[in-house]
């Protein structure tokens, strides 16, 4: 019985029904946008790629030695000298390879996602942690953008943009925004009721008690938030060699379509360490906050 009621509906429902012309309105909708909004979408492509260029020329203007001394340098003030070790022979076999170029336009490109991504990410995680209803209704689009395929984020941008890095950065920017939204507007709510009412009954306005009681005290938090930005914004840098973002992501495309092992297993290694550095420069950064090593002598 089911199965005739099942064939009933695909023969007399559903086949009968026109294909909806999805495919050509968005057609339509983006040929439409870069039209009307052409100077906007140019006016962002030009200050991305002058932030991108600017510091991939500054991490590239010393010689690579002395950048390896810097690199340990960062990894020894955030995490003590086994880390500036690690770093500096990561680093020294990266050099040893022919992608010390590309691993700083790499680099450049994940500080440049990241840091754009951490300045709109925090203040829609202080808005959701002020606003029920603001919470309300990021929390569907940050599961949606969460849930999204990395790939999928390339579709629209290219579009807009063309290839190039600046897609790959705006791709960047989308994919590791969420972690920042949520784990800035969790570190707020996690904050005791009873020290915010305190600042409050000595008088502190709320941007004051925000700025004062409220950041400080979610910092640890947030610092983890920033952490997980960092690291989506480099495996999404990677994918990104796909639409011509430059970097070690185009060798590791060029690597698979070849199937090119030793190519594919430096530029690999290169982001391997890459991803040591950012992670456990962060993780240092986070335990040297004030809360976090209260918390530690609290232990």
């Amino acid at each position: 019985m089911m199965q005739y009621i099942r064939d009933w509906l695909w023969t007399y429902v559903w086949k009968p029904l026109p294909d909806m012309p999805l495919g050509a309105w968005t057609d339509e909708l983006i040929r439409w946008l870069r039209l009307a909004w052409a100077p906007l979408f140019d006016g962002v492509e030009t200050f991305l790629e002058s932030l991108y260029f600017a510091l991939a020329d500054a991490l590239l203007w010393l010689p690579s030695g002395l950048m390896i001394l810097v690199f340990a340098a960062i990894a020894f003030v955030a995490k003590g000298w086994r880390l500036a070790a690690v770093v500096g022979v990561g680093m020294f076999v990266v050099a040893w390879t022919p992608y010390w170029d590309n691993t700083m336009a790499t680099l450049a490109m994940v500080v440049v996602a990241t840091v754009l991504a951490t300045v709109l990410a925090i203040p829609i995680g202080i808005l959701a942690s002020e606003n029920r209803a603001a919470s309300a209704v990021m929390r569907p689009v940050l599961d949606f953008m969460q849930t999204l395929p990395a790939f999928v984020y390339l579709l629209p941008v290219v579009m807009l943009f063309g290839v190039g890095e600046t897609p790959g950065i705006i791709a960047t920017i989308i994919f590791c925004m969420p972690p920042g939204v949520r784990l800035t507007e969790l570190g707020l709510r996690q904050v005791d009721r009873e020290v915010v009412e305190a600042a409050q009954a000595f008088g502190s306005s709320p941007a004051r008690t925000l700025l004062r009681v409220k950041l400080p005290l979610a910092l640890p938090t947030v610092m983890a938030g920033l952490n997980q930005v960092i690291m989506l914004a480099l495996s999404m840098v990677v994918i990104a060699g796909m639409v011509g973002g430059g970097g070690l992501g185009e060798d590791i495309v060029s690597a698979l379509g070849r199937v090119d092992i030793a190519k594919g297993f430096n530029a690999g290694i290169a982001v391997v360490i890459l991803a040591i550095f950012l992670d456990r420069v962060m993780q240092g950064l986070a335990d040297r906050t004030p809360v976090a090593k209260a918390a530690r002598l609290a232990h």
